[in-house]
């Protein structure tokens, strides 16, 4: 589900072995949750959950009960824009690998037919998840990895660790106060140049996560397609470069940074401002930059 993980743990030091052990736990943790919440990973509660769509509903742990039922409330707040079914495009567009032409519109179509978070049914009784469509698959990556960053948070906090923060994949939350004792800093990176920073965003307690066009596409034909699609067009999304989200919730960042792309800048700026906790950074294509209206702790680089 994600393939970086890192624990920055700041205090009293103790000894090697006690900090070696609280970095131990919080991988262990990691790991746990990923062997429940993969949707690629054989044998996990959510591998099951997509192998039996349209077939049977089947009972799950309360984490990933939990995760599924705030993933449809977000998906009903956002319109479908968030939309954690969306993997059966998977086999349409490939950013892991070159592709040589763009899917045919008749395969985006069917790929679409299968993308609907109401096909989702969750039995609160019963804690089950049953996929009343078939073709239609479950994949938790724009939510997931901030679910895995604060579960490690709220363990290591439990373990005594007043100070740290924790990077599931690009989604990090933070806690107290960094190496100096001051509030965290954390770094919004050039979209076109990745080793350049152009922004810092203060940060003491919550979360952030950007999510962007530039690190993952399909180059065809000399034209970048970004690997956010739409999931009403089965088509990449344009117009914006990054969209870095912040909140008290991790597990909302990239969610809603999702959700910011496929909207668009205006109306992605007018939905976030809707709520008092909510803050976002856009970088559109243009390079030009744009902000939340509560967003006010801005430090640009130079």
């Amino acid at each position: 589900m994600t393939s970086h993980l890192d624990i920055t743990l700041v205090g009293e030091p103790g000894s090697e072995a006690e900090m070696e052990a609280h970095m131990a736990a919080g991988y262990a943790e990691a790991d746990r949750l990923i062997g429940i919440i993969s949707a690629w990973q054989e044998g996990t509660e959510l591998y099951q959950v997509n192998a039996m769509a349209g077939i049977a509903p089947v009972a799950v742990c309360d984490e990933l009960f939990y995760l599924l039922k705030r993933s449809l409330r977000i998906s009903a707040l956002t319109e479908g824009l968030f939309d954690i079914t969306f993997a059966s495009i998977d086999k349409v567009w490939f950013f892991d690998r070159p592709m040589v032409q763009k899917p045919d519109a008749a395969a985006i179509a069917a790929s679409v037919r299968h993308i609907d978070y109401r096909y989702v049914q969750l039995n609160e009784q019963d804690k089950t998840v049953f996929i009343t469509n078939k073709g239609t698959k479950i994949e938790l990556g724009a939510i997931g990895k901030g679910f895995i960053a604060n579960k490690m948070k709220v363990l290591l906090q439990n373990r005594g660790l007043s100070d740290g923060m924790v990077n599931a994949g690009g989604d990090l939350t933070v806690w107290g106060h960094n190496e100096q004792g001051k509030t965290w800093r954390i770094a919004i990176a050039d979209p076109e140049r990745k080793e350049k920073l152009i922004a810092w965003v203060p940060l003491s307690e919550g979360g952030i996560a950007t999510s962007g066009s530039y690190e993952r596409y399909a180059l065809i034909d000399g034209e970048k397609y970004a690997h956010i699609i739409h999931p009403k067009s089965g088509m990449p999304v344009k117009g914006l470069q990054s969209v870095t989200v912040i909140s008290p919730d991790v597990e909302l960042c990239d969610a809603i940074a999702t959700s910011i792309f496929l909207l668009g800048k205006e109306e992605g700026l007018a939905f976030v401002n809707r709520f008092n906790d909510l803050q976002c950074f856009i970088v559109d294509n243009d390079n030009q930059f744009h902000y939340s209206d509560n967003l006010k702790k801005v430090t640009y680089a130079a």
